[in-house]
């Protein structure tokens, strides 16, 4: 197959660009992938070929709507040049719906994946209602990376929703001493970053590491008692994870949790809130517990202190975390276009 991937790519970062890559990389063993990408970059050299850009202005608010028609515009010319099979737009909004105005003019299906704040964000927009009501109703099939994406996008009008969740890579470590309760993640409001420096002031005997970057950063840092260690913006986060005990994620929402299933593959036991796609990863009391509120996050978070219970959790996870290899996610992925291109 012949396929055009629209979204965020590296050298983009954030997990829409880490899932294209992985995805990607795995396609291209059996087929052609091209990707078209908000612009300006400077691709990897090995793919410069099948990489292409779009360059909206970087204004907030205007960005995103101009990706809409300029993409729109790119993939018509992409497909007169290499006749695309399949055109596959991730995060579900102005970017996907890009692929749907081409869709009319080109007549090639459209896959849309949804990933998370897409659906639990952007659906409450006015004009993103509008992008992802329209989105998911002409999209040939819809992917979404968990049962709570998928429940959510058949609410919002999806006729039919596949459900194909993450994957992670093989993640290496080197067995050092694990100390660290770490938080991995944007550092914005809905990720709840504040919770652990609560959590970090009811133990100040316990170290906690802030793996991330976002605007709260500086006011973060302000509040944090002295036992919370900002690390920034990371590309290294299996060594990351290696150093770590115990990861924590207290986002507000989440539609999948990817940080669970990489941290699991790197036998860390997970401390989640109970909200979005996160309860569909952490099995009670298995690969480690979830909580909903405060108090409960601290009793909880006693509990899992044990070296003990948490090689016990982490052996756990890391068989959990081997369902999500990328050879099988893609299988599943390619299994939609084969189906899309057989059955309309």
């Amino acid at each position: 197959m012949r396929i055009l991937m629209v979204g965020h790519y590296p050298p983009h970062t954030g997990g829409i660009a880490r899932h294209l890559d992985k995805l990607v990389r795995e396609l291209r063993k059996r087929h052609e992938v091209h990707v078209l990408t908000y612009g300006p970059i400077i691709p990897r050299k090995f793919e410069s070929e099948f990489v292409h850009q779009v360059k909206p202005p970087n204004i907030f608010g205007v960005r995103g709507i101009s990706f809409t028609f300029l993409a729109s515009k790119k993939i018509r010319e992409l497909h007169k040049k290499y006749r695309f099979d399949i055109i596959h737009a991730h995060y579900i909004g102005t970017t996907t719906y890009a692929a749907i105005l081409a869709k009319k003019h080109v007549k090639v299906p459209v896959v849309i994946t949804a990933h998370g704040s897409d659906l639990d964000f952007m659906s409450r927009l006015p004009l993103g209602t509008y992008y992802v009501k329209k989105s998911l109703s002409e999209a040939d099939r819809i992917i979404a990376v968990s049962h709570y994406l998928a429940k959510k996008a058949l609410s919002l009008g999806a006729k039919k929703v596949y459900v194909v969740p993450n994957g992670v890579g093989k993640l290496q470590y080197d067995g050092r001493e694990r100390k660290f309760i770490t938080f991995i993640g944007a550092l914005r409001h809905y990720k709840s970053p504040e919770t652990v420096l609560k959590l970090a002031e009811a133990f100040p005997n316990e170290q906690f590491l802030i793996v991330g970057d976002g605007p709260l950063k500086k006011v973060l840092e302000e509040k944090a008692p002295s036992n919370v260690k900002f690390l920034g913006y990371r590309r290294d986060i299996e060594n990351i994870l290696s150093k770590t005990k115990i990861l924590i994620l207290p986002s507000k929402r989440e539609g999948f949790g990817l940080v669970i299933v990489e941290a699991n593959a790197s036998e860390v036991p997970v401390i989640g809130r109970k909200v979005g796609g996160i309860p569909e990863l952490i099995r009670e009391g298995k690969n480690g517990v979830t909580f909903e509120k405060f108090e409960e996050l601290i009793e909880k978070f006693q509990g899992m202190l044990t070296p003990k219970k948490q090689r016990k959790m982490g052996d756990f996870g890391k068989k959990i975390s081997e369902k999500y290899t990328w050879k099988a996610i893609t299988r599943q992925i390619e299994a939609i276009y084969e189906s899309t291109l057989h059955f309309p």
